[in-house]
């Protein structure tokens, strides 16, 4: 039997996800990091962004709103304010959120305006990619 990752999502309210995996790539804020067995302890920031969770030879990807990982012994706790399920996701709506957002962000004016406006469309440009399996 081969080592495997226990991973686990957890936002204020609950644990979101608990499972096994072979793989994990997660959205930093310096782009996307893999995470394998046996992995260096670290712990790490998250961007808003996708997370893809390999396992069993299937990918899932869920949408995570912004945290911290950290990674030790093959545990993976991901602390999170709010995750996503494709699954949960109505594909119209998120392709309409994502079209909006990315308009209000191209017409925002000043730096605060810009920093909402960009955060509004990475959430947005999640919830798109994974209702869509679209990886952009």
């Amino acid at each position: 039997m081969a080592m495997s990752l226990q991973v686990r999502i957890m936002t204020p309210d609950r644990i979101f996800w608990s499972a096994q995996a072979e793989e994990i790539i997660l959205p930093t804020n310096t782009g996307q990091m893999g995470v394998l067995t046996n992995h260096t302890p670290l712990i790490t920031a998250l961007d808003i962004g996708v997370m893809l969770v390999r396992s069993e030879n299937e990918w899932i990807s869920m949408a995570l709103m912004g945290g911290f990982a950290l990674i030790k012994d093959n545990q993976i706790i991901i602390l999170v304010n709010e995750a996503e399920q494709a699954s949960t996701i109505e594909a119209e709506e998120a392709e309409t959120s994502f079209l909006a957002a990315k308009q209000a962000l191209e017409a925002a004016e000043g730096r605060k305006d810009r920093i909402e406006a960009n955060l509004v469309f990475k959430r947005a440009r999640a919830r798109y990619q994974i209702a869509t399996q679209n990886p952009m």
